[in-house]
């Protein structure tokens, strides 16, 4: 049966080729498990490719092709070319004595030091350029050795120490060496270790000798020569220690290859070790939490790994959640159902790359190698057993067999715990969301929406919260913080960043000794901050992160209703106080006074308005109301003032005033507004007090208090404006003097109700301003607001408005 493996692709023959070849190149070689070539064969195709298409200019075929039964087991890499005219250059020397260094060659250069064979083959219409690596057992990069090592029985195990300066050289070599390897102590003391050692690394990432030297602990297996210039396998388990002075010193402790088992951690015991223990706390009735962070820290420990993980599958599939974490498992909620973590997968696997077989996976861990077994239960993927290292290669097969046997025992009662937990947690999980739209519901205030969601997660859920709130001009800023131990709250401020420089998805939150997690307040495809929380655990479990995300929207909804409602109240409020006068004329002579309420929430005017203003030698006022309240009838009180000060202005009298506001109304076409209207002009008198002409279109009459206290009502009511088109409206004249008071309302007032009974019942308006003796106009004016609000309970419904107009000295001409 033919083993043979082949993998086969083609690229236009651009500047991209090389790049797409080193990218196919080493994902084969991650299939295929030889990683360890990638460094070497992505070297060569790189080469090749480029002469490829700088001398052929052509389209370039790639081909990857492994034969397992060969001996010793071979990979060729091949690239082809379609331009048979050209001859390939003989490989030259790379430097040239008489002049700079020659460019061309070199790809053939790289394959005569780098690959076993190389050739060329030629066809009618292509020409391929093939490099050859031989492999010796285990997928290991083969090479000749001259003459055998003998193998030497366990009786003669030889434990080889050299002691290496920081500089690479060697300054102690035992006995033991001696006989491993054949130099004296007194021809290898003094050389460097370099000179010594075959040293030749794989991988994209592979680390050099130097760098090696620089670690705290290392094993693996390297080729060093004796002095007949043979390499010798063995293995090595390196230490750097702490000496004399602060001078670290590298230690290797050398073996034959053969007897690498004894330099090599005793794992399968203490991973045995962990399945007891783990049978052991499946015994016991502890939390479900609890077990999840036991059975984490249990592998963990035995696996001699940086994290663990128990991975479960979430509600809605397409991702793993973290239930629980140990070691270096800090801020990571999920990871993607996908890869090594498929759902489909049922079978523990060992990667020794990530960064070459998923890098979005390694990214998400911070790791290089990761180890899994799958949690079954009736032929299902339920989860996984995860550890991870942040170095290459850190696993091995044997790791598995250990971790499949601890999923075996724990699967099922995880499986039970986490259904009752499920039940258990939607049912909170609804009552929460329940009790924190209910807390929220109705809120318009930012600030207010933020320091509740703060409160709601603390201390529930976790140690602390900040909200970052982003508004509708996209300025991001930290509004409110809550620490569980609030005495905190100042260092916790000020340890978090007042405005962000960057994406709040981007910021690198203060480490801590709590886990850091950011949540974005997302609505309707807009972001409106963030919720940040620190967490004592390691690990947030799936639900409490589905939980916090439903919160999340909650909250955004809440702020993109509160953000509208401010806005608009806002633009409200700017609008609507343009249809009032920005100040009541000064009028020697004469005090005035103005109360005006609108009914409307969050309104500045309604359909109740006031003005009061020169013309000339006099002054005029105007009290209005329109029918209903709110904005609508706002717009109708923007025409009726604007109007009546313009017409008084062309020197209109009040009677044309009237008539002409009342045919604008008709124009309009709205049916459903009316206007009742008190309009007015006050002429100063040569003797003292003001001559006043006034009509009232279906308005309240104003009522005159004369010095005396008597009351008089001083206006007869006519038609409403905006009723009929043919109406025509008079004016009545009579004269103020010092010390009378002249009060004018809107049926806000005389209409204010307490259950059947009004405020103006039996005259109680005019009672009223009877006892108003001595008050100045301010004064009058605020009893019969006072007498307004007090007359009943409830809030009054309509919009109220009053002007008080007292004459207090003798009127002095207007200029």
């Amino acid at each position: 049966m033919d083993t043979t493996r082949v993998s086969s692709t083609a690229f236009d023959g651009t500047a991209h080729a090389p790049a797409h070849a080193r990218k196919f190149v080493r994902q084969v070689l991650g299939e295929w498990r030889l990683s360890q070539l990638a460094e070497d064969a992505v070297l060569l195709t790189s080469e090749l490719v480029t002469n490829a298409v700088v001398h052929a200019g052509t389209g370039v075929e790639l081909t990857c092709r492994l034969d397992v039964d060969a001996v010793p087991p071979t990979l060729e890499i091949e690239v082809g070319d379609h331009h048979p005219a050209r001859t390939l250059p003989k490989a030259a020397p790379v430097l040239s004595s008489d002049g700079p260094p020659s460019t061309s060659g070199r790809g053939l250069a790289l394959a005569a030091l780098l690959a076993d064979a190389w050739g060329v083959t030629y066809t009618k219409t292509t020409k391929r350029v093939w490099v050859r690596m031989e492999l010796g057992e285990g997928g290991e990069p083969h090479e000749a050795v001259p003459a055998a090592v003998p193998v030497e029985p366990l009786e003669g195990l030889r434990v080889g120490v050299i002691v290496v300066s920081p500089d690479g050289v060697v300054e102690s070599w035992n006995s033991e060496a001696e006989q491993l390897l054949g130099h004296p102590a007194e021809q290898a003391v003094g050389r460097a270790l370099k000179e010594l050692v075959a040293w030749r690394g794989h991988g994209p990432y592979a680390l050099s000798l130097t760098d090696t030297l620089g670690l705290g602990r290392w094993r693996g297996e390297v080729r060093m020569r004796r002095p007949d210039g043979r390499l010798v396998p063995v293995y090595v388990s390196h230490l750097r220690s702490q000496g004399h002075g602060g001078v670290r010193r590298a230690i290797w402790m050398v073996v034959a290859r053969e007897h690498r088992y004894v330099l090599t951690p005793p794992a399968a015991p203490m991973r045995h070790e962990a399945g007891r223990r783990v049978k052991e706390l499946l015994d016991r009735d502890m939390p479900f939490a609890e077990l999840l962070d036991t059975i984490a820290r249990i592998v963990q420990v035995s696996s001699g790994g940086d994290a663990a993980y128990v991975l479960l599958a979430s509600e809605g599939g397409g991702r793993f959640g973290v239930a629980a974490g140990a070691g270096a498992a800090r801020g990571l909620v999920g990871v993607p159902a996908t890869g090594v973590l498929g759902a489909d997968r049922t079978t523990p696997a060992v990667v020794d790359d990530l960064l070459a077989s998923d890098v979005e996976l390694a990214e998400l861990l911070r790791a290089r190698s990761l180890a899994c077994a799958p949690l079954v239960v009736t032929g299902e993927v339920i989860g996984f057993l995860v550890v991870t290292a942040a170095q290459a290669g850190r696993f091995d097969e044997e790791l598995t067999v250990s971790l499949r046997h601890v999923a075996e025992q724990v699967a099922v009662p995880l499986q039970r715990e986490r259904l009752a937990e499920q039940d258990r947690a939607h049912r909170g999980r609804l009552s929460f969301l329940a009790e924190a739209g209910e807390l929220l519901a109705g809120v318009h205030d930012e600030e207010l929406i933020a320091a509740l969601t703060a409160q709601l997660v603390v201390p529930k859920i976790a140690r602390w919260a900040a909200v970052y709130l982003t508004d509708l001009t996209g300025m991001t800023r930290l509004a409110h913080v809550w620490h569980s131990e609030e005495c905190n709250n100042a260092e916790l401020r000020g340890s978090l960043p007042a405005i962000p420089r960057t994406a709040l998805s981007e910021v690198s939150w203060p480490v801590g000794p709590e886990t850091v997690l950011s949540f974005p307040l997302l609505t309707q495809g807009r972001s409106y901050g963030a919720l940040v929380i620190g967490r004592a655990e390691q690990a947030l479990p799936l639900e409490l992160a589905d939980l916090l995300a439903d919160l999340c929207r909650l909250v955004a909804l809440n702020l993109h209703t509160a953000m509208l409602y401010t806005r608009q109240a806002t633009t409200s409020r700017v609008l609507q106080r343009s249809l009032l006068p920005m100040r009541v004329a000064p009028m020697p002579g004469l005090e005035s006074a103005v109360v005006y309420e609108p009914a409307g929430e969050g309104a500045d005017v309604g359909g109740d308005f006031y003005d009061l203003f020169t013309v000339g030698d006099h002054w005029c006022f105007a009290l209005g109301d329109v029918c209903g309240s709110g904005p609508e009838a706002a717009a109708v009180t923007g025409l009726a003032r604007h109007a009546v000060r313009l017409l008084a202005k062309e020197n209109y009298t009040v009677a044309d005033i009237l008539d002409r506001l009342n045919q604008a109304l008709l124009e309009e076409g709205d049916d459903d507004r009316f206007l009742s209207l008190l309009c007015g002009e006050l002429t100063p008198l040569p003797q003292g007090g003001a001559l006043c002409t006034v009509a009232s279109a279906g308005h309240p009459p104003p009522l005159l208090r004369r010095a005396d206290g008597r009351v008089e009502t001083v206006a007869s009511p006519q038609l409403l404006l905006g009723i009929e088109t043919g109406a025509r409206f008079y004016v009545e004249t009579f004269e103020m003097a010092q010390d009378d008071v002249l009060l004018c309302v809107t049926d806000g007032v005389t209409e204010r109700r307490d259950g059947d009974r009004l405020l103006d019942d039996g005259d109680g308006l005019a009672r009223l301003l009877s006892g108003c003796e001595g008050l100045s106009a301010h004064a009058v004016a605020e009893r019969v607001r006072q007498a307004v609000e007090m007359f009943a309970d409830e809030p009054s419904q309509d919009d109220v408005a009053l002007l008080v107009i007292k004459a207090s000295a003798a009127l002095r001409q207007v200029r």
